[in-house]
């Protein structure tokens, strides 16, 4: 190897060191504890959650000390929160104020019961003092965020298994306020959520997107690419709605039409589809067709009666199969 190519794969390993040290320093998460310097040691990290503890026990209601069963309480990690991290010093709550009858609530209050609930910005801000970034970018000005949510009205920090980070019981968490796609799931077509090989964040982002209904891509289509590859194309001839919107024709939760149509063919053709298609006649697309004694005549004067084969029910999909486009040269009708 000459020394040319030596100083090259130098600079290259020292590059990439570089790039690591970058990449994990961006992936650290902040000192945490509000209260000034990490504690040094994890004793210190106990002696500091102490404070609270040593009334909020195992006699809680609503379990407290389960949060050491989480990633939340490994002490032994600097960078985990202690109590006072997520619900502030709360001095006057330790200590008494004379201005309040009985013991006054915690700076921040998660949860509502006894003391009443902080506001939602400031819950979520506590939350996102750590983590921050990527998936929680488009958080602020999201529809969850609009409609007064906080991280904890879906997450249960204190729980050892969150159920919204499960894909078997996510949409349990999803369903309590959308309850319209609950009742979707249950249609005789539709992904298969209830079998848990889809879940809502497989397509939704929760935190926020700069796409409509907080979907993971920017566009309905590009979110059913991930899965539906083979619908992507480029194709030599596209169908316009299909190129477009999904949703043009399917309901994405379920639907009672398979595959996941809006409506039933020939109608879901005809909302774009709506002239005469082979009727030779007069009436041109009317769904009578000669049923309702409508008629033409011939060059040589004799009556005809024909149906608009669009319009008597036939499957238009019969002919025009390949409706999300076609390859084939002679494809332009969708036929192959």
């Amino acid at each position: 190897m000459n020394i040319f190519k030596k100083i090259l794969l130098a600079c290259a390993f020292a590059g990439s060191l570089g790039w690591a040290a970058n990449l994990l320093a961006a992936n650290n998460l902040p000192d945490s504890n509000l209260g000034g310097a990490a504690p040094a040691t994890p004793q210190a990290r106990l002696d500091k959650d102490k404070v609270c503890t040593r009334c909020h026990d195992e006699s809680e209601q609503t379990p407290i000390l389960s949060i050491y069963q989480t990633k939340h309480g490994v002490r032994g990690d600097a960078r985990a929160p202690n109590c006072q991290s997520c619900h502030g010093e709360s001095l006057k709550h330790l200590h008494g104020d004379p201005n309040v009858k009985g013991r006054a609530a915690p700076d921040v209050v998660f949860k509502k019961g006894t003391y009443e609930l902080t506001d939602d910005r400031v819950r979520a801000a506590q939350c996102l003092s750590c983590h921050k970034g990527q998936a929680r970018t488009n958080w602020d000005g999201s529809q969850h965020q609009a409609n007064q949510m906080a991280c904890n009205s879906c997450h249960t920090v204190h729980a050892p298994a969150d159920k919204l980070l499960s894909k078997t019981t996510q949409r349990e968490v999803c369903f309590t306020c959308h309850k319209e796609q609950r009742a979707d799931t249950h249609k005789i077509s539709t992904h298969p959520i209830d079998a848990n090989k889809v879940t809502c964040s497989d397509c939704h982002n929760p935190h926020g997107s700069a796409g409509p209904k907080l979907l993971k891509k920017n566009t309905v289509t590009e979110t059913c690419y991930q899965c539906h590859a083979e619908k992507r194309g480029p194709f030599l001839w596209e169908h316009q709605p299909a190129t477009e919107d999904c949703t043009n024709c399917h309901t994405p939760h379920g639907s009672n039409i398979s595959p996941l149509l809006k409506s039933r063919p020939p109608f879901l053709c005809q909302e774009c589809h709506d002239g005469p298609h082979n009727s030779k006649s007069a009436a041109a697309g009317n769904a009578a067709g000669y049923q309702g004694g409508l008629s033409t005549t011939n060059a040589a004067g004799t009556a005809l009666q024909y149906p608009s084969t669009q319009a008597a029910a036939r499957g238009c999909m019969n002919c025009h199969a390949m409706v999300h486009g076609s390859n084939s040269p002679a494809g332009a009708f969708l036929h192959r």
